[in-house]
């Protein structure tokens, strides 16, 4: 056969992209599911991937892509386990079983209750014998496809030790036996921490990227919010629901004003504010409120919120209610102490108390070295150390904090602070306030 022209080449792999983007975790859920082992249902995907960009420009896409790489991916998986000589009945037995519903693409497991694959998938993966990190870690990395970089950002790890993480989680599956299916919803309760911080990470993803060349990506923004709806409607009332979907709204509501036009970062003081999206910022006002108001304990997330609610309701920057925002932060770290949290907290205090005891709260927790390389500590402690005069300081601080960004806007705009300091003799340079400090992923750390 031929092979396509170039006008349908683009379009066949233009359809290919999109359906390897949509339907990768979902074909890797299944995969472990029937294999029982999550390294060979790994290898059956690329090999069934594989397979696809070889035979579909060819032969054109199936009407069902992800029932085909399921089909393609078990064959694959079993020729695999044949070869290597680790056959076993049982296996074989339950993966020539799956017959004609797999092939069709239609598993019922709990389809009719979440409505959603994606969103079954991350209550699938976040399996209580699991710890906490652990099925975060690989349901980020396999089932929402972030890379191993975004994963160990959203850890403030080394993207070394997060591969180790991943593989002993990997192994506990497989040697514990594991099972892969839809939890029933009497489990759910077990399951909505995890779930809850895997939305969350996918979209602080979007909104301030680990590395490349853009600030934001408005895709996986709306498919967190997107997921976060899915998740208020299955579980209606929910104050951490709420307060997630409040927090993801009111961010993104400030999301355009984010970046200016040459792509370079634009702190919140100097945002144009009728960029912002009112709709989206009334409808996140109103889930705050209804997430404070419920019965159950307040939810960090809520907490979260309601900080992103005072700085979407000042009209201008010297309105912002600096000492609300210090006591919630002050209630945050009780109910989520990370060294992120510390960090946000330390940059509200020096907007009410000044920076010299930010900074004593900023070297603090550098002194642990739990956060050492994370490049948003080395800027605010920069910043700090600048409003201090002591420029010298502030200049390698601001250094250290380039060294270990991997996003080209936040590199301009280090770059920049640091000409400032070197040209200037150290002048005020722009804020670094916590509502950016927060924008990484350390929220999600367990």
């Amino acid at each position: 056969m031929n092979p396509p022209e170039a006008p349908l080449q683009a379009a066949v792999d233009a359809r290919i992209a999109e359906v390897f983007s949509r339907e990768a975790g979902r074909v890797l859920a299944t995969l472990i599911r029937l294999l029982g082992d999550f390294d060979l249902a790994e290898e059956a995907r690329q090999e069934a991937f594989a397979a696809a960009l070889e035979r579909w420009p060819l032969r054109g896409v199936p009407d069902n892509p992800s029932a085909w790489l399921i089909h393609v991916g078990r064959n694959k998986g079993i020729d695999r386990i044949r070869r290597h000589a680790v056959y076993r009945d049982v296996i074989l037995r339950e993966a020539a079983s799956i017959g004609c519903e797999a092939v069709q693409g239609d598993e019922p497991d709990g389809a009719e209750v979440f409505g959603d694959d994606r969103l079954r998938l991350i209550f699938t993966c976040c399996h209580p014998a699991l710890s906490p990190e652990a099925r975060i870690a690989l349901t980020l990395r396999e089932v929402c496809g972030l890379t191993l970089q975004a994963v160990a950002r959203a850890f403030l790890v080394h993207e070394d030790a997060m591969a180790q993480r991943l593989v002993r989680a990997k192994r506990k599956i497989r040697d514990a036996g594991i099972p892969y299916q839809t939890p029933d919803p009497s489990m759910f309760d077990e399951r909505i921490d995890g779930v809850l911080s895997v939305i969350y990470a996918v979209f602080t993803e979007g909104y301030a990227a680990t590395a490349g060349g853009e600030l934001t990506d408005e895709g996986l923004c709306r498919e967190a919010i997107r997921l976060g709806r899915l998740l208020d409607a299955l579980l209606p009332g929910n104050a951490a629901v709420l307060g997630l979907v409040a927090l993801m709204l009111l961010h993104d509501a400030r999301r355009p004003a984010r970046v200016s036009g040459s792509g370079n970062v634009v702190l919140l003081d100097e945002q144009d504010r009728t960029l912002w999206d009112r709709s989206q910022i009334a409808e996140g006002l109103e889930l705050v409120e209804r997430s404070l108001r419920s019965p159950a304990h307040v939810s960090r997330f809520a907490v979260e919120a309601a900080i992103a609610a005072l700085h979407v309701q000042a009209a201008d920057k010297s309105l912002t209610d600096w000492p609300q925002i210090v006591g919630l932060y002050e209630v945050l770290l009780r109910l989520h102490p990370t060294p992120v949290v510390e960090l946000n907290h330390a940059a509200a205090v020096s907007m009410v108390d000044g920076p010299e005891r930010a900074l004593a709260l900023v070297e603090s927790i550098r002194a642990r070295g739990e956060v050492s390389d994370y490049h948003l500590l080395h800027a605010t402690r920069g910043k700090l150390l600048a409003r201090l005069g002591r420029r010298s300081e502030a200049l390698e601080a601001y250094r250290a904090a380039l060294d270990g960004a991997k996003l080209d806007p936040e590199r301009r705009f280090l770059g920049e602070r640091i000409a400032e300091l070197t040209e200037d003799g150290g002048g005020p340079n722009p804020a670094i306030r916590s509502d950016e400090v927060s924008a990484k992923l350390g929220g999600t750390r367990p």
